[in-house]
């Protein structure tokens, strides 16, 4: 039996031999695609090449993809795991074409490979073809059927509608049939009784999709109409996970090899057996061996848990497995983390990026795992708290959607836990507060975009802006889009000096001036290769000849910190050690802000010292040389390339000291390092687990940082009439804290006095000694405190202190073990019930000690009478 790397080998060297370039897998975090947070199907990394904006260096390709899909039409998160074939991360084998071959030869290695090669057996696969639409005026795909004729029964050749075998890239863009392969897993007994092709498309878990085979000749516009390609594309996909099942004759993509390795550890770390079934404890098993995987993958692609965008789909991911684990597993401590290495030696020669980064992804994951851990307690708490105040048999929809929202409890986990308790939940309660937040969360994200207008034919677009800040050209195309309710058009230029936000370097501001008429560029953005400039209104004629202008001084500010930034990753480096590498980063005409791995607080002279290193390669006034090399020679001379980003076979380097930086960037940079001026860091602080994040500051900005610190300094000076600011402010605290010492003194001899007079004031409520009285404090604590030392004076007792501290009430209530159980009394929920209602405000604390704050001073007087009617009751 072939083994999983078998059989991806075996793939890539069928259309290897088929002439096609076999090319690595995007990152499966997308940088500079709007449309999408992740890689979610294998043609990503090509749709350039599809929709016309730049010509593939070769004809023909195939690759294996990471991809990730969670929600929409192609899946969702809550049924991964709980069936045979759902996963979040998978991998997508796929070969393609680019206005190369076509149907005939797309559909004749389709079947060579999976029968001659994996020897699949011809008697269980089926294949649809699409059978047109009259709507859109499309005929049944002959061509397909005449090809697939030739091997296959007519019979075995299904007609599919267009929601099944007509596939498009989005409501816009490349699209066409497609045709389908489909296998049978069925034993022969069951195939006998029912015949397959009736259950082909209809969500049998055991007859599969395994290869659907794309042919993209159309180009889908706005107004819903449909326009011949220039060229016809192929564009493949195979799902690996569902293709080794078959191959290995498995009944769940979870037996297959890919995932047996990482279920047998989960065994050995919870000592319990995964039986296969369909209990919530075999889910867990499915559920951790698929997440490990989109958490491990996304992390070392760049991409840190997180609590917005693509960051808070891998938490959310993270916490689903959690919670299978803490609640069917019976294991209540981190257990994701110590399953990162075994996968990253699994795909270290398809994916080394884990395998290169193991150690970090390991920390991150265990640092999101025991926060989330903390967050579970308190949500058990939160579950105890609905139950105790849930009159009704029912946990309502808001409230179970809390604790799904806040918490992370899915809903079968809070319909558990009300079953056990003798409660339902009002589900659809819960579902419309989850329609309600997907549509606050779309609408958030709504992009409505026209079509592209043609102004100007161009074979190309070019980028000048790394010489030229300034260039004679025309517009090519524009379009209007919509966002949140602003109204901006996209226009992109034939030649362009404006750089577009890339590498964590922001797009360019600038202008267009169409003869007479000037435009300002507000912002400059990639959508995936094509350069796109904003602007608020188009002029009055936009088929003129365009003068682009960059805003020099903001340029010119962006190079500063971006080359500071090379020069402080170097410094990182040599300061703190090798495993520093960049997690992120933002470079702006104002500031620089970069994120890099490291696992403890930077000290104060460790900043020092890079402050130091990179103002010294400041002042040497390096040459900054940029060249251009095939990607193999750029990483031989040490060049840093970055996870998570998409190289091509000639790459940009940037070197400032071969001995001290060199880096794969396609930003901008100074010519010499001196030009920078000055560079100061700013702050240093966490962003993640294992991620720290400086921001600095350099030339004129870094300039007048520091004279605004040093006039600080010199005003510090002037106020307390001295030249040395600092040793007068130790002498200041010095004195703080002796004077400090002397209040508490004074006022523990307050707060004796006033005890000693409540003590004369207690009366016996019911054979209950209460004290309670409106009094004089300067603080809250101080409530509390006396509350604390009356207990040693009494027995069978109820205080209740209430003072008016700055016009704000504060309350303290104490009371003896003994009266809480004889008068079934709770400090806390006395504070809840009736305090807070009074103050209008709220508190907490324990059964015996609790205490409140609130906004009306005038109803202290009724607090303690309240306290008082519970002792009379």
């Amino acid at each position: 039996m072939l083994t999983s790397e078998e059989i991806r080998k075996e793939f890539l060297d069928f259309f290897r031999s088929k002439g096609h370039e076999i090319v690595p897998s995007a990152p499966i975090v997308v940088k500079n695609d709007p449309t999408l947070m992740f890689t979610n199907a294998g043609m990503n990394q090509f749709k350039d090449y599809f929709l016309g904006n730049k010509k593939a260096p070769y004809s023909r390709a195939a690759d294996t993809q990471k991809c990730l899909r969670v929600s929409g039409k192609h899946n969702d998160l809550e049924e991964v795991g709980v069936d045979t074939y759902h996963h979040t991360m998978f991998e997508m084998l796929g070969n393609w074409s680019f206005g190369d071959y076509f149907k005939k030869d797309a559909i004749a290695w389709s079947w060579e490979l999976l029968t001659d090669v994996y020897k699949l057996d011809k008697d269980r696969l089926y294949v649809t073809i699409f059978e047109g639409d009259g709507k859109e005026g499309l005929p049944r795909d002959e061509e397909a059927y005449n090809e697939w004729k030739k091997v296959i029964a007519e019979d075995r050749i299904l007609l599919g509608s267009k929601k099944d075998n007509f596939w498009e890239m989005g409501d816009t863009g490349p699209c066409g049939p497609c045709t389908e392969i489909h296998v049978d897993c069925r034993p022969d007994e069951e195939r006998k009784q029912v015949d397959g092709k009736t259950l082909v498309n209809n969500d049998h878990p055991q007859v599969i999709e395994i290869w659907n085979n794309v042919f993209i000749q159309f180009n889908r516009m706005k107004n819903g109409s449909l326009e011949s390609l220039p060229a016809r594309h192929v564009d493949t996909g195979m799902g690996f996970e569902r293709l080794v099942r078959v191959i290995q004759a498995k009944t769940s993509n979870y037996d297959t090899d890919i995932f047996s390795g990482t279920i047998q550890k989960v065994e050995e770390i919870t000592g319990k057996k995964y039986d296969y079934s369909d209990s919530k404890e075999a889910v867990a098993f499915r559920v951790l061996a698929d997440h490990i995987r989109a958490i491990s993958f996304t992390t070392a692609d760049g991409q840190l848990p997180s609590n917005t965008g693509a960051g808070y789909v891998i938490r959310r991911i993270l916490r689903r497995a959690v919670r299978y684990y803490y609640t069917y597993l019976d294991y209540k401590q981190p257990l994701l983390h110590q399953l990162v290495l075994g996968l990253s030696l699994q795909f270290k020669y398809v994916f080394p990026e884990l395998y290169q980064q193991a150690e970090f992804v390991t920390r991150v994951i265990r640092e999101e795992e025991e926060s989330f851990l903390r967050t579970l307690e308190k949500g058990l708490k939160k579950v105890d708290d609905i139950l105790q105040t849930s009159s009704l048999k029912k946990i309502d929809g808001k409230n179970a959607f809390e604790l799904y929202d806040t918490y992370g409890f899915p809903i079968d986990l809070t319909r558990l836990i009300a079953s056990e308790n003798n409660l339902s939940v009002d589900e659809d309660a819960f579902t419309a507060e989850m329609q309600k937040q997907k549509d606050r969360s779309r609408a958030a994200t709504a992009i409505d975009t026209e079509d592209w207008v043609d102004i100007n034919k161009a074979d190309r677009t070019v980028f000048v802006g790394y010489t030229e800040l300034q260039s004679e050209t025309q517009v090519v195309k524009y379009r209007k889009v919509k966002s949140k309710g602003k109204e901006q058009y996209q226009v992109v230029l034939e030649t362009t000096p404006f750089y577009a936000e890339s590498g964590g370097q922001v797009g360019d501001t600038g202008t267009l001036v169409f003869g007479e008429e000037k435009v300002a560029v507000t912002d400059t953005k990639k959508e995936n290769d094509l350069i796109i400039q904003f602007i608020d209104k188009l002029p009055s004629d936009i088929s003129l000849p365009v003068i682009a202008s960059v805003n020099t001084a903001n340029r010119l500010s962006t190079t500063y910190n971006h080359t500071a930034t090379h020069l402080m990753h170097a410094a990182l480096r040599e300061v703190l050690g090798t495993h520093v590498t960049q997690k992120g980063s933002l470079v702006s005409p104002e500031v620089l802000r970069f994120d890099f791995s490291h696992f403890s607080k930077m000290t104060d002279e460790e900043i020092r010292r890079v402050e130091m290193i990179v103002n010294e390669k400041i002042r040497e006034n390096i040459p900054v040389v940029i060249r251009e090399l095939p990607k193999e020679e750029a990483l031989k001379l040490g060049a840093m390339a970055l996870f998570g980003e998409k190289y091509g076979d000639t790459v940009r380097v940037v070197i400032a000291d071969p001995s001290y930086s060199i880096e794969l960037c396609g930003g901008t940079h100074v010519g010499a390092t001196g030009q920078i001026g000055l560079f100061t860091i700013t702050a240093e602080s966490a962003v993640a687990a294992g991620v720290r994040r400086i921001e600095a500051l350099t030339g004129a900005g870094a300039i007048r940082y520091v004279n605004d610190k040093l006039g600080q300094i010199k005003q510090a000076g002037e106020l307390l009439k001295v030249k040395e600011p600092i040793k007068a402010i130790e002498k200041l605290m010095e004195d703080k804290v002796a004077l400090e010492k002397k209040i508490e003194r004074l006022e523990a001899r307050q707060l004796v006095g006033i005890r000693n007079e409540l003590l004369k004031k207690d009366e016996i409520v019911n054979g209950v000694t209460f004290i309670g009285d409106i009094i004089e404090v300067d603080n809250a604590d101080a409530l509390k405190k006396l509350c604390v030392d009356l207990k040693t004076n009494l027995n069978d007792y109820l205080v209740v202190l209430a003072a008016n501290i700055g016009g704000k009430p504060f309350v303290a209530i104490g009371m003896s073990e003994t009266v809480a159980a004889a008068k079934d009394l709770d400090a806390a929920k006395i504070i809840k019930e009736h305090i807070a209602p009074l103050i209008k405000g709220g508190g907490g604390g324990q059964k015996l000690l609790a205490t409140a704050g609130g906004q009306d001073a005038a109803k202290l007087g009724e607090v303690v009478v309240s306290v008082k009617k519970l002792l009379e009751a």
